[in-house]
């Protein structure tokens, strides 16, 4: 979790870059863009301070477009960089950012294993259903029978619930947005950024494109007497604190895994808001208990010259 720092002279100019974004007009990225840039800028987080990695695809861009330090890796490959980034230098503010292909399909096994960790940095996945990049074939999260306008036939598998799949695999603060809600995503990515743990905030967004079927107006509801299909769940009184005192965190994660569940999107409404956020012990603090070094400096300014690990590489054979 990030310090609080103040510098008045700082601006939310000082975290865009002159880079020509090519983004199609209407597609929501534009709207996750400048809520992570107002995020950061309100966090008052130093540019060079942070760190945003990403992996391929059209969401992929965006270490492009914000000024700090970027990465640009390989399709699916977004979190096990930014995992190697943040252990490196834990002093960074590490946000990656990716598509629902390149996160819950082609990465997902990274994305299990980032969650399994809890190591504290944040991931942000732009959820449209389709690969846009690649001409907007099915993503994960299509709904089985679903069939946008670049497909020749209708989904035939079942569409995945992110939300279930973050609070199982053991992210501790699972949250969605939507990419046409600038302000509400703004302030679940500050409260994500700010949580000692591993943060994943899964953002319903537009892709004018490929996807015909969630388009800005049926999110408004437009086809139903203007009535929204999107709600806060927080709104509606849901506590994302549902661990029990009594609960271990095993058990407690089965229990948000059951609530997400019975959130998941359906064509009578899309949860947004905070699902769950727990407070356990990260992979840095489960580091510095075998390299206190870690505990005044990060890894990059450790005088590891000489070092025999000869016994901390026996302890993890």
């Amino acid at each position: 979790m990030p310090p609080p720092r103040t510098d008045p002279q700082r601006k939310l100019k000082d975290y865009k870059t002159e880079v020509h974004n090519d983004w199609c007009p209407g597609c929501g990225d534009f709207g996750i863009l400048s809520a992570l840039q107002q995020a950061l800028f309100e966090l008052e987080l130093p540019p060079h301070e942070v760190t945003v990695v990403s992996g391929v695809g059209c969401s992929s861009k965006t270490p492009h477009f914000v000024r700090t330090y970027g990465f640009h890796t390989l399709h699916g490959r977004g979190l096990p960089v930014a995992t190697g980034l943040r252990l490196a230098n834990h002093r960074q503010t590490v946000v990656a950012v990716g598509g629902d292909g390149d996160g819950y399909g082609i990465g997902a096994a990274h994305f299990i294993a980032a969650g399994r960790r809890n190591l504290d940095f944040t991931y942000i996945v732009f959820n449209n259903a389709v690969y846009g990049l690649t001409k907007g074939q099915s993503s994960p999260t299509l709904k089985k029978g679903l069939q946008t306008k670049s497909m020749a036939d209708r989904s035939i598998a079942e569409g995945l619930n992110p939300i279930a799949l973050a609070i199982s695999a053991g992210f501790t603060f699972v949250a969605a947005s939507y990419s046409l809600n600038v302000r509400h995503m703004k302030e679940i990515f500050k409260q994500a950024v700010r949580h000692p743990g591993s943060a994943m905030v899964d953002v319903y967004q537009t892709c004018p494109s490929y996807n015909d079927i969630h388009t800005k107006e049926w999110f408004a509801g437009k086809d139903r007497g203007d009535a929204a299909r999107l709600y806060d769940v927080n709104e509606r009184g849901y506590d994302p604190l549902v661990a029990d005192p009594a609960d271990d965190a095993e058990k407690a994660r089965k229990k948000a895994a059951g609530i997400a569940k019975s959130f998941e999107a359906s064509d009578d409404g899309w949860p947004m808001g905070i699902f769950y956020r727990a407070v356990e012990p990260t992979f840095e603090e489960f580091l510095a208990e075998r390299m206190p070094d870690l505990k005044e400096r990060p890894l990059v300014a450790c005088d590891n010259a000489g070092r025999d690990i000869a016994s901390l590489v026996d302890e993890m054979r």
